[in-house]
């Protein structure tokens, strides 16, 4: 009998990660630095911390439920041809990189470029961000 998947919000996760840096930064700077924290979390963290989430979704590690219910699992549908490659473009989306970083690593390395293509329009990051609701948090 299967568990049935445990379903996240990224707001929320992301809130909490966004108060624990904000005591964290409190701690060090010996009082609460409240707003400021929190706008130094979103402004510095957001993109990598949506981004780590979105590869979780893909990969069927973790359901949001603010991204596409259609891409959990992607990863374990597809390219089982190219496991190799599309490791190596994870590693490289988890690390910041965008998709003009990869086409030039790939060019760079003489990598065939129809199945970066392929990898990078099925995963279509640019369409993939959420803004942080900065105004919410506040409330916490």
């Amino acid at each position: 009998m299967l568990e049935p998947m445990e379903k996240s919000s990224v707001y929320v996760d992301g809130d909490e990660e966004a108060l624990r840096f904000k005591w964290i930064e409190s701690e060090k700077a010996g009082c609460d630095l409240g707003e400021v924290a929190i706008r130094k979390w979103v402004q510095c963290h957001w993109w990598g911390y949506l981004r780590a989430r979105w590869l979780e979704h893909l990969q069927g590690k973790r359901f949001w439920v603010e991204l596409d219910r259609g891409d959990f699992g992607l990863l374990q549908r597809k390219f089982h041809e190219n496991t190799v490659l599309l490791d190596r473009i994870l590693d490289r989306l988890k690390s910041g990189q965008e998709n003009l970083d990869i086409i030039n690593w790939a060019m760079d390395w003489n990598i065939p470029m129809d199945p970066v293509v392929q990898i990078l329009e099925a995963l279509d990051i640019n369409s993939r961000r959420l803004a942080h609701r900065f105004e919410e948090i506040n409330k916490s």
